[in-house]
């Protein structure tokens, strides 16, 4: 439990003061965001503004992991598992991207950063390295970071039964992560459109993780539990995670909240979305990951109801996307629109929550 703190309150810090030495540094180096001439009017006074402002979010995300894991060797000389390491170099390795990204809009003076090839060809070396990492490294008991099991809450269905064989069902698997990957990097990267939309948002879903990942923690089947417990490999690991990213989200939010003082840019919303995905992979919760992060569904959802709608029928069904744009448009403030958003992310928190824990509660019997 210590080390779940020490890595939320290290991440809090660490970019809570560190984000105003990027603003102060972005700021004499001219490097600001270049807004959307066709998005909403009132966005363009935004113009200027610092982004790459996720350098912090990850620093902090980092730190307050390492920070936890020095502390876990020092009380219990155990250090983190696979699974933490490899879902955060997940995450760093989207933010490296999203990093890529935000420095070609920077230098070329653009919205338009990396193309979508080149964006397509990352993501899928990203899924190819992350899908095979996740099927290795097995512990005493034989569990990996992740299985070949499409999950809710437990495993539900295997791809390998699915399709009949283990090869085809590996790369089944492969495809699967892609997605998984894919959807929830993007969805992340859409939602950051509002001052402190997207750093609220993944803070509400981390925060829904670390009580998920502690209870699977508690009741590990690793641990001796029995009923009701959960084939999770290393899910302290998971939890101090979250609990890093909580902290990280919550400090850049501190400057990120309206007026933005800066942007988190790709750097930030693709590594967070990274995340997101590594999360719901790991702790076996892929299907329920949809409820607790329904913001970011709704985001993606409204741009593919847009682009599909225009493109059948010549008619947008929003008066602009991603969604949170469509109720600017309709006179909503902005400052309305995220902390309505807020509230709605934190309804689907308890909800998948509730889910989660109202399982234990009928698998265990009380």
């Amino acid at each position: 439990m210590m080390q779940i703190f020490i890595g939320g309150a290290v991440a809090f810090l660490v970019t809570v003061f560190f984000t105003p030495v990027l603003i102060k540094k972005f700021s004499a180096e001219g490097l600001g965001q270049e807004i959307r001439e066709d998005g909403p009017q009132s966005h363009l006074k935004k113009r200027g503004t610092p982004t790459m402002g996720g350098i912090a979010i990850i620093a902090g995300l980092v730190l307050g992991f390492l920070a936890a894991a020095v502390a876990g060797l020092l009380t219990s000389g155990a250090g983190p598992g696979a699974s933490g390491w490899i879902v955060l170099g997940l995450t760093l390795s989207l933010g490296a991207v999203g990093f890529a990204d935000d420095y070609i809009k920077l230098v070329k003076g653009r919205n338009l950063g990396l193309n979508a090839k080149a964006k397509l060809i990352c993501q899928l070396a990203i899924a190819v390295i992350f899908s095979v990492l996740v099927l290795q490294f097995p512990d005493a008991r034989g569990l990996t970071p992740a299985s070949t099991n499409l999950s809710f809450i437990r495993d539900i269905s295997t791809f390998n039964i699915a399709i009949g064989g283990a090869i085809l069902g590996g790369a089944l698997f492969m495809v699967f992560i892609y997605l998984v990957i894919s959807a929830w990097s993007n969805a992340v990267n859409l939602t950051d459109g509002l001052d402190g939309l997207a750093s609220g948002v993944t803070a509400i879903v981390m925060g829904a993780y670390v009580l998920i990942t502690f209870w699977q923690f508690r009741n590990s089947c690793s641990y001796g539990a029995s009923v009701g417990c959960y084939s999770v490999r290393d899910p302290l690991d998971l939890a101090i995670l979250a609990s890093a990213a909580l902290g990280a989200c919550l400090g850049f939010l501190w400057w990120n909240a309206a007026p933005a003082k800066i942007f988190m840019g790709d750097t930030g919303s693709l590594a967070l979305g990274g995340l997101v995905a590594g999360l719901s992979v790991t702790t076996h919760t892929e299907l329920l990951m949809i409820i607790i992060g329904c913001i970011f569904v709704a985001e993606a959802a409204s741009v593919v109801i847009q682009v599909g709608s225009f493109k059948a029928t010549g008619k947008r069904v929003f008066r602009m996307a991603p969604i949170h744009h469509h109720f600017e448009n309709g006179g909503w403030a902005e400052t309305t629109v995220v902390v309505r958003f807020w509230l709605i992310a934190a309804l689907a928190a308890i909800s998948g929550f509730a889910l989660f824990y109202g399982e234990w509660l009928t698998t265990t019997g009380f």
